[in-house]
């Protein structure tokens, strides 16, 4: 009896250290639906189960649905979480909750939306969002040639919070483009006669939709559409279309999903620069768990204040100078 006794004692022992060793970590999306984050949080998953991490998973309810993702962040400190990978939904108000993360003793990885400044989490994970936008404001621009000097631009953003994400693509498009984007960190600041409007689409069909009804309404000629993710293009296009103009409209948006791809190749996109979510989730847990075993936190690409996971341009229409693939190579490539 005395042997079971201490066998059992034993075995509570080993079982009490296996549950102190193991890593929790939380990934707090900015929604559940977008096929980015959901590609995300396969990577993650995937990740964490590779690595031996308990992964909790959480997302706001829409786009810009800041309260959620406090309360998610509040909840990964109370289970102790050695690790939060987040793409911030506001990149200004979280700040003080993430401060709280940190000083539990969380490491805090952003994903695709930088911190404002960076350095509020200890590392980002995320695409050039500023180059991704170049690269699609410089195809237009040759794609037009000579009629660049005479196109009418819509811009359709994220929301009216005006996050890192957001400027960042908007003002690395119109930079490409060749216009003067003033103050980097502020959209619609523009003087150039060539930019119609901007307009919100928070990140989704319906939005893209509505923005662009609203921006045909103040010009019907509107010649060229940027768009901030590739389901606010598929609603832009479908505005188009329904006033007839879905065949001389050049659409160009960001983000490498299944969907746009194809949306590539069937002409309703015209170039899309991709992003690599599940790279960005995985390399994420990666970081997390040599945090937990080392402390080591991991370091930013040369030169930039973030790890740059990579950007390719997508079109069937390629132009000298500007590297891309076409459609059916990015279909090799894509999520979602």
């Amino acid at each position: 009896m005395k042997s079971l006794v201490t066998t059992s004692a034993l075995a509570l022992t080993v079982m009490a250290g296996a549950a102190a060793a193991e890593t929790n970590a939380c990934l707090i999306t900015k929604t559940d639906t977008n096929p980015f984050f959901v590609k995300m949080k396969e990577g993650a998953t995937a990740a964490a189960e590779a690595n031996g991490i308990n992964l909790a998973t959480y997302a706001g309810k829409i786009d810009g649905d800041v309260e959620s993702q406090v309360a998610a962040v509040e909840t990964c400190i109370a289970s102790g979480a050695k690790g939060i990978l987040i793409t911030p939904t506001d990149s200004r108000a979280l700040t003080p909750v993430i401060n709280q993360a940190r000083e539990a003793g969380a490491l805090v990885i952003a994903l695709d939306t930088p911190f404002e400044p960076a350095d509020v989490a200890d590392a980002t994970f995320a695409t050039d969002n500023f180059q991704a936008g170049v690269l699609i404001g410089q195809w237009a621009a040759a794609t037009l040639g000579d009629e660049a000097a005479n196109a009418k631009i819509a811009l359709l953003d994220l929301n009216a919070s005006e996050i890192s994400v957001d400027y960042l693509r908007d003002g690395g498009f119109l930079q490409g483009f060749g216009i003067d984007i003033k103050d980097p960190t502020d959209i619609g600041d523009e003087d150039d006669p060539r930019i119609v409007g901007h307009d919100v689409t928070n990140g989704n069909e319906e939005g893209g939709r509505t923005a662009m009804e609203n921006l045909l309404q103040i010009d019907p000629e509107i010649n060229v559409v940027y768009t901030i993710n590739e389901p606010a293009a598929a609603g832009a296009y479908e505005a188009l279309k329904s006033v007839g103009r879905e065949n001389d409209v050049l659409i160009v948006s960001v983000d490498g999903g299944c969907p746009g791809v194809q949306n590539v190749s069937e002409g309703v996109i015209g170039a899309t620069s991709m992003q690599f979510p599940l790279l960005m989730a995985s390399l994420g847990i990666e970081a997390i768990a040599t945090f937990a075993e080392t402390g080591e936190k991991p370091q930013n690409s040369e030169g930039l204040d973030f790890y740059n996971t990579g950007v390719e341009l997508i079109t069937d229409a390629p132009v000298d100078g500007i590297e891309s693939i076409t459609s059916e190579a990015g279909m090799e490539k894509c999520w979602g």
